[in-house]
């Protein structure tokens, strides 16, 4: 599938078609907040953010900005550029665990060290996500875990018919 024309971005805004490949992490200290079962499962203003052409930014925060909510599970995957990924369940009392909604490389590739100890999460299981209080909104599909804010423009991988780019 041919390359999709890029949106043209506005004023403050990104094109994703901007971003590299391979990936760049980058540190980014506006604050996340992560709602799911009427409570705050993370608040954090200590961020990386991964950038990739054609996907929204992927938040990765400190495994301890979760507190307690966090379980590991048996699930693993592989990436190109960061390694073997490790998932976790979102676990709050009262609510429906939401599962293997976040992952982690426990051994990160050593082009990406600011990944270490350091978890992402799917945007879409979450009651919200705000991003310095912006609503954040989840990639298409329910392959990538990009965060889209009326920051970025796309068009983003993910949607149907995206798998080529």
């Amino acid at each position: 599938m041919p390359r999709p024309r890029p949106d043209t971005p506005g004023p403050g805004q990104e094109s994703v078609w901007d971003y590299p490949r391979p990936p760049r992490a980058e540190a980014d200290h506006r604050r996340a907040v992560l709602r799911y079962g009427g409570v705050v499962v993370a608040d954090t203003t200590d961020l990386v953010r991964v950038l990739e052409t054609s996907h929204p930014p992927t938040f990765y925060l400190p495994r301890i900005a979760f507190g307690e909510y966090l379980r590991p599970v048996e699930k693993t995957t592989f990436c190109e550029w960061k390694g073997v990924a490790r998932y976790v369940d979102v676990v709050v009392p009262g609510a429906e665990p939401l599962r293997e909604v976040g992952w982690w490389y426990p051994e990160p590739d050593r082009r990406y060290p600011e990944l270490l100890d350091r978890v992402a999460v799917y945007a879409a299981p979450f009651d919200a996500i705000t991003l310095d209080g912006v609503p954040v909104q989840p990639q298409p599909g329910g392959f990538y875990g990009g965060w889209v804010t009326p920051e970025v423009v796309g068009p983003f991988k993910g949607g149907p018919g995206s798998w080529g780019w």
